[in-house]
C-alpha cells in the first residue's frame, strides 16, 4: 500500500500554508472584526509582497522544525521570544477608546493615593462597567514610576509572556512538556492578540490572570501545598475583579476539580475535597468582602450589564468565522477541532479542562472577540493535543513555526501599517508634539462631532497619556446632545464621560498651548475658541486618517514663539 513519506507531508502543508494566504485574501469581506478586519488591513498594501515573504517564512519554518526546542528552561524561551517580538508592537497608538476609562481611573490613584481610589471608585471616579483591579494596577504603576505609557506596556507584555508560559505549565502537567510547548507557542499564532498587547485595556490582563486561576488550582488540587492553595484563592480573587466576563469562565475550576479528582486515584481521598473546600471559602471570603465595600456600585453595574450590555452583545458581535479563521490561524483551528475526535477517542477527561471554555463560548453564542481572548490560551492547548496524533517531531514543529510565521507577517505587515493610519494616532502624535514645546499647561477644546458616535471629551485622557504638560480642559456635557440610537451604541459610555477635576484648573500662565480636537479638518471653530487661538501665531495639524472608521480625531495645536 502506498504511504506518504516524510517529504511529501511537508510539501503538503507548504502548499496548505502558500494557498492560506490568498484563500483568506479574497474571502476577506467575510471577516467582520471591528478592528482589524483582513477587508480593511489588506486594503492598499502590496500583496504580493506580503505572499513573497510569506514563502520565505515557509524555509525559515522548514529550518526551524530541524532545530530541538530548548530542553533546559523552555519556559524562559517562551518567555523570552514572545516578549521581543511583542515589543515591537509598542509604537502604536491607543486605537480603543475604552483606554480613555481605564487611564482615567488610574491617574485618579496617581493624583490622589490609594486611599482615594478604594473609597470614591464608582462614586466621584466613574467605573461604568469596569470592575476595579486592572485600573487600580495601572494607578500603581502611574503612581510610583511616573506617568509614561511604557512601564504600562512594559507590564501588559510581561502579562501576556507570562500567560505564554502558564499555558505551556498547564499542558506539561497534563499530559507533558511537548503538548505544554507546542500550546505556549500556537498562542503566538493568532496575530489579534499582537495588536492588543501595548493597548490600555483590561484584556490581556484579564486573560493571564484566568490562566493563572486554572494553572495553580491545577497545582494546589494536585499537590495540597499550602504555597498553591493561597495561590489559587488569590488567582481567582483577582480573576473574578478583572472582568465581568470572568465570573462566567471561573466556572472551569468546577470542571478542573471534577476531572481530577475522576481521573487520579490518588486524589479521591478526604483531604482531595478539603483542598476544593479551603480554596472556595477563601476565595469567596476575599470576594465577599470587596463586594460588601462596594454593594451598591456593584448592584447598579450588574442592572446596567443585564439591561444594556448583555442584549447588546447580539448586536456588536463578530462572527466566529473571522475570530477563528482570520484573527486565529486556521491551521490551530484545525487541529483543535481534530482535538476533539482525538479526545473522545481516547475518553481524555482531561482534555474536558482545556475545552470546556471553548464550548461555552460557542454554545451561548459570545461572539465579540475581546471577551473571549481569555479562552485562546486554552484554544492553543487544544490545538497542540490535537497535533500531538502526528507521531513525527519535526512535522508537528513545522505546522507550528508555519502557522506562527504566517501569522507575525500578518501582524507585522498588515495589521500594524493600519493600525498606525488609525486617526487616534493623531492624539499620540500631538502628545509628543507638546512635549517638544517650552510650555507648561495645555488648554484642550473638543468640537462636536459632525456624525454624532463617539463623545469626542473622551479622547482627552487619551491625549494626556502622551504627554507630560499640564492639561485643563472644561467639558460641556449640553455642549453635546446623545440621540436614542447612541443610548444602545458599544460606545454609549462615553456619553456619559464626566471630566475629572484634576482638568479643571485653569491657568492662565502665558507658557501655554492650546489643542483642539474636531472630526473634520474644515470644522468652523466657534468664535470663543477663534479668539483664543488668534493669540499664537503658529499652529500645526496632525490629521491622519484611515478612511475607514466614521470617528475620526484631527488635533490642532495652536503655540507662540516660545515653543
Amino acid at each position: 500500500m502506498f504511504r506518504l513519506k516524510k517529504i511529501d507531508y511537508i510539501l503538503i502543508i507548504s502548499l496548505l500554508t502558500i494557498s492560506t494566504y490568498p484563500t483568506l485574501f479574497v474571502f476577506r469581506y467575510l471577516d467582520d472584526n471591528v478592528l482589524t478586519s483582513w477587508a480593511w488591513t489588506f486594503d492598499n498594501i502590496n500583496v504580493v509582497r506580503i505572499f513573497l515573504i510569506i514563502i520565505f517564512g515557509i524555509f525559515f519554518a522548514f529550518l526551524t522544525s530541524k532545530v530541538s526546542f530548548p530542553e533546559r528552561n523552555p519556559a524562559t524561551f517562551l518567555f523570552l521570544s514572545s516578549f521581543l517580538i511583542a515589543m515591537f508592537f509598542w509604537r502604536e497608538p491607543e486605537v480603543i477608546v475604552d483606554a480613555s476609562r481605564y487611564f482615567t481611573q488610574a491617574k485618579h490613584l496617581k493624583i490622589y493615593g490609594i486611599g482615594y481610589f478604594l473609597k470614591e471608585w464608582g462614586n466621584s471616579i466613574p467605573a461604568w462597567t469596569d470592575l476595579p483591579l486592572i485600573p487600580f494596577i495601572y494607578g500603581m504603576i502611574l503612581k510610583f514610576f511616573g506617568e509614561f505609557r511604557i512601564y504600562i506596556q512594559i507590564f501588559t507584555t510581561f502579562l501576556f509572556s507570562m500567560t505564554i508560559v502558564l499555558t505551556f505549565l498547564i499542558g506539561k502537567t497534563l499530559w507533558g512538556e511537548d503538548v505544554g510547548f507546542f500550546g505556549g507557542v500556537l498562542l503566538l499564532g493568532t496575530p489579534y492578540l499582537f495588536i492588543q498587547v501595548p493597548l490600555m485595556l483590561v484584556d490581556i490582563p484579564t486573560m493571564f490572570f484566568l490562566t493563572f486561576s486554572i494553572f495553580t488550582t491545577i497545582k494546589a488540587l494536585n499537590e495540597g501545598t499550602v504555597k498553591f492553595i493561597v495561590l489559587s484563592s488569590l488567582s481567582i480573587f483577582l480573576t473574578f475583579f478583572s472582568k465581568y466576563s470572568t465570573w462566567l469562565m471561573l466556572s472551569v475550576l468546577i470542571v478542573v476539580f471534577l476531572v481530577l479528582r475522576t481521573q487520579n486515584s490518588k486524589l479521591q481521598t478526604p483531604n482531595y475535597i478539603y483542598r476544593g473546600i479551603v480554596i472556595a471559602l477563601i476565595s469567596v471570603f476575599l470576594i465577599g468582602c470587596v463586594i460588601l465595600s462596594k454593594y451598591d456600585v456593584f448592584s447598579e453595574q450588574i442592572k446596567l450589564l443585564m439591561a444594556y450590555q448583555l442584549p447588546g452583545l447580539k448586536r456588536w458581535g463578530e462572527s466566529f468565522v473571522s475570530t477563528f479563521l482570520f484573527q486565529i490561524h486556521p491551521f490551530i483551528t484545525a487541529a483543535a477541532l481534530y482535538s476533539t475526535y482525538a479526545a473522545f477517542k481516547k475518553r481524555d477527561l482531561k482534555y474536558t479542562i482545556i475545552s470546556f471554555l471553548v464550548i461555552l463560548i460557542v454554545l451561548m453564542q459570545i461572539k465579540r472577540i475581546r471577551y473571549i481572548i481569555m479562552v485562546f490560551p486554552m484554544f492553543a492547548l487544544m490545538a497542540s493535543y490535537g497535533l500531538r496524533e502526528i507521531k513525527n517531531i519535526e512535522l508537528r514543529k513545522f505546522i507550528v513555526s508555519c502557522a506562527v510565521i504566517f501569522s507575525l507577517v500578518v501582524a507585522t505587515f498588515a495589521y500594524f501599517p493600519f493600525i498606525q493610519k488609525i486617526s487616534t494616532v493623531n492624539l499620540k502624535d500631538a502628545g509628543e508634539f507638546l512635549d517638544s514645546l517650552d510650555v507648561k499647561n495645555v488648554e484642550v477644546f473638543t468640537l462636536p462631532s459632525i456624525k454624532p458616535i463617539v463623545n469626542p471629551a473622551v479622547s482627552v485622557p487619551i491625549l494626556d497619556l502622551f504627554t507630560d504638560k499640564r492639561i485643563y480642559y472644561e467639558y460641556n456635557p449640553d455642549f453635546f446632545p446623545v440621540s436614542e440610537e447612541i443610548k444602545k451604541s458599544a460606545l454609549r459610555f462615553t456619553w456619559e464621560y464626566k471630566n475629572p477635576k484634576y482638568y479643571t484648573f485653569n491657568n492662565e500662565d502665558s507658557r501655554k498651548a492650546i489643542v483642539v480636537i474636531s472630526s473634520d479638518i474644515e470644522q468652523t471653530l466657534p468664535e470663543y475658541i477663534e479668539q483664543k487661538t488668534k493669540k499664537y501665531p503658529h499652529s500645526i495639524v496632525f490629521k491622519t486618517t484611515e478612511g475607514v472608521f466614521q470617528y475620526k480625531t484631527i488635533v490642532t495645536v495652536y503655540y507662540g514663539k516660545n515653543g
